[in-house]
Order: C-alpha cells, then structure tokens, then sequence
C-alpha cells in the first residue's frame, strides 16, 4: 500500500509547502446564536428569523430590531464571512454570512470560530464536500458539535488556502451564471 502524502500532485504555482492534517476543533470552536423563543418572534418585523426549516430560504419568523441589537451586542454572532452550517435536516448546508441583519436558530444552525490559520472561503469547499453521512442518530440525523470539531481536514498556508477558496468562488460563480443564461434561454 502506497504512503498517503500530504502533498497534492496539483498546486497553484509558487506553493511546496506540505499540507498539514488537522481537526477543525484544532482551529476553532463551534459558535451557535443565543436561544430565540418562539413567543419572542413574530410573522411580520424587523429581522428575519432563521430555522432549520427555512435556513437558505424565506423565514416565516421575525424578532424586532431591539432584540436583534442587543443580543448580537451581548452574546456569539456571526462575523462577515463566517460559514453557517445546518446541524439538524439536510445536515451540512451552508451559507455564507454577508452581514444583513439576520437571527439563526441555535444549536441547529451553527458556525466555527476561527483565526487567521483558516481561510473562510477554504473552509466552504471543504464543507461543502464533505459528506456527513455516517452521523448518530436512528430517525433523525444531527450534526453534533464533536462531529465539526472532530472533522479531520488538510490544510495549507493560508495564501494558498486563500487562492484554493477563491479559485473554486469564481467556478461556483460562473457555474450559477451558464444555470441562470440556460434557464432564461429554455424559457425564451
């Protein structure tokens, strides 16, 4: 049996280096928002509240702008960038936080906590790949927090982590642009 190595046989230019074998919970810690009660949201107000059922889609939930402010004063809250993952139904959805005011059902919705040895958009192809179907659970699967934290990842720099997230950024990008052109074209 041949020896796994931890050098990729294809690379962007100017990068050697070998990648290092990691745990996510080696790099970070999972970080969920602080608990919404469901007497505290609305149909209609300020800021959207995401649940499980509507992360990535259209919230049927509101909390007001005052509850909004404090509790992302007060407690963990997503930065720009940072990777939401779905813990609970279609296990391992992603979005990309972009900063619009917005609230996320804890524990079911979930991000990891990093520093600079992680880059976001590295981080997103390698979730976005990776299959969490060996999961506990016998009717309903769960993405528990030792699961991220235990998910073995290989990483390199952080320049070429950088170029590897944006490179696969502009490929998801154009990708999305030929869907929507090849839609307009079927219906035109």
């Amino acid at each position: 049996m041949a020896e796994k190595t931890n050098v990729p046989e294809i690379r962007f230019a100017g990068f050697t280096d070998p990648w290092e074998q990691r745990k996510l919970g080696e790099l970070g810690s999972v970080a969920m928002c602080k608990r919404i009660f469901k007497e505290q949201t609305t149909e209609q107000g300020d800021v959207p509240f995401y649940k499980i059922g509507t992360f990535g889609g259209t919230p049927d939930a509101f909390i007001s702008r005052e509850l909004f402010d404090e509790y992302q004063r007060l407690y963990q809250f997503p930065k720009v960038g940072d990777i939401l993952i779905s813990a609970a139904g279609t296990i391992g959805r992603t979005i990309v936080y972009q900063g619009d005011p917005a609230y996320y059902q804890d524990s079911n919705i979930v991000w990891l906590q990093h520093d600079e040895r992680l880059d976001n958009g590295f981080l997103l192809q390698f979730l976005n790949g990776k299959s969490w179907s060996s999961l506990e659970g016998s009717t309903l699967k769960r993405l528990y927090n030792k699961d991220l934290l235990n998910a073995e990842i290989a990483i390199p720099s952080p320049d070429e982590q950088h170029q590897i997230g944006s490179t696969f950024a502009r490929l998801d990008d154009i990708i999305t642009l030929h869907q929507r052109e090849s839609r307009f074209a079927d219906t035109g």
